[in-house]
């Protein structure tokens, strides 16, 4: 990805032609397997890739709060899924809940009779997903406890569609994404059967899941609905969990050398408030330089990120290209992505739905 020079840093750069490839490659996955795409819009949170995705054929999207929820409806997604054990029992989100139900096709993650309760006070005959745990135990209810649930969200009048998971122990080391899609495909055929058998549900039940690493890894039955995010840019991590290569990663982090204090370190002005400070325990560094690939940022502050173990010579005022560990915090810290084209600039996404 070509980078011009004369950027203000850090910027948060984007190649549009890579983005495109990212996205033409997965929806033509989930088609091939005959599985609904509702991509993750927490990634990206911005109204151009959104619609982009919509346009290729995903359903709708996924988000994570009900800011994304109201942002990316009042733009006319057809359909919103709340994946999340949202709380509604607190401040005006019934009110909001109730008008998002004007604008689009909406659905809840519940995961406990006390959310249940709080949603169908708010929103009577709201459309839900129960939540069931396939191994990352954050969130999310046994197979045992989906027959349950499922019934007391039934009599509390919430319309029951289905389950969905969230397989993140694929996050757990660069050899997990296969054991994690096993684990996905295995509690939602259970969730199914559940569902199915107790009776709450109209049709075949909506069985979600997915993460970016599991749906690399191969999308399959039962699910009926995937729900990738990170691979609409990738990031260092997608390189070993979802083995992606250094030209599918479509964003970086431009930042610029503004010291160099000893031989074998640079300090480059992109901190912990631009490359984020996440680092999964079996990932070294705080992001990958592609201008010197062997030397690792070691540590970061809030504006300084300090590189050490360079080989390459790297002066003051030199632009490097990073490769953040984890794209969807760094996107998160920015307000517009910087759209290149050609190694020009092409254009700027407001990243719209940041918190």
């Amino acid at each position: 990805m070509l980078v011009p020079d004369d950027l203000e840093t850090p910027a948060v750069v984007v190649s549009a032609e890579r983005v495109e490839r990212n996205l033409t490659r997965m929806a033509a996955a989930a088609g091939a397997a005959g599985v609904a795409l509702r991509p993750h819009a927490k990634t990206h949170k911005c109204l151009p890739i959104a619609a982009w995705q919509l346009s290729l054929g995903a359903i709708g999207l996924t988000v994570a709060t009900l800011l994304e929820a109201e942002l990316f409806a009042s733009e006319g997604c057809p359909s919103v899924f709340i994946a999340y054990p949202l709380w509604a029992g607190s401040g005006d989100r019934g009110d909001r809940l109730a008008a998002l139900r004007g604008l689009t096709s909406l659905r809840v993650g519940v995961d406990s009779e006390a959310a249940a309760a709080a949603l169908a006070a708010a929103a009577p005959g709201l459309a839900v997903l129960i939540e069931v745990d396939s191994g990352q135990h954050r969130s999310g209810v046994a197979v045992s406890q989906v027959t349950s649930l499922a019934v007391s969200c039934a009599k509390l009048g919430l319309a029951v569609k289905g389950a969905f998971t969230h397989p993140g122990h694929a996050y757990s080391a660069p050899s997990a994404a296969g054991d994690a899609a096993r684990d996905e495909r295995a509690v939602l055929a259970g969730a199914g059967e559940a569902l199915t058998g107790v009776g709450v549900i109209e049709g075949e039940p909506v069985l979600s899941g997915g993460s970016t690493p599991t749906a690399s890894a191969g999308v399959a039955a039962p699910l009926t609905e995937v729900r990738p995010g990170t691979y609409v840019f990738g990031d260092r991590q997608q390189m070993h969990l979802s083995g992606l290569d250094v030209d599918d990663v479509a964003l970086v982090v431009a930042a610029r050398v503004v010291s160099v204090p000893r031989p074998g370190e640079a300090v480059l002005d992109a901190g912990s408030k631009a490359l984020s400070s996440d680092r999964p325990a079996w990932l070294a560094g705080h992001g990958l330089i592609l201008e010197a690939p062997e030397a690792t940022i070691a540590v970061l502050s809030e504006e300084h990120a300090v590189v050490r173990d360079l080989l390459t010579p790297l002066k003051v005022g030199d632009l490097v290209r990073v490769i953040p560990n984890h794209v969807c915090t760094v996107v998160n810290l920015t307000s517009e992505l910087v759209v290149v084209s050609d190694g020009a600039v092409a254009d700027r996404w407001p990243v719209s739905a940041r918190r």
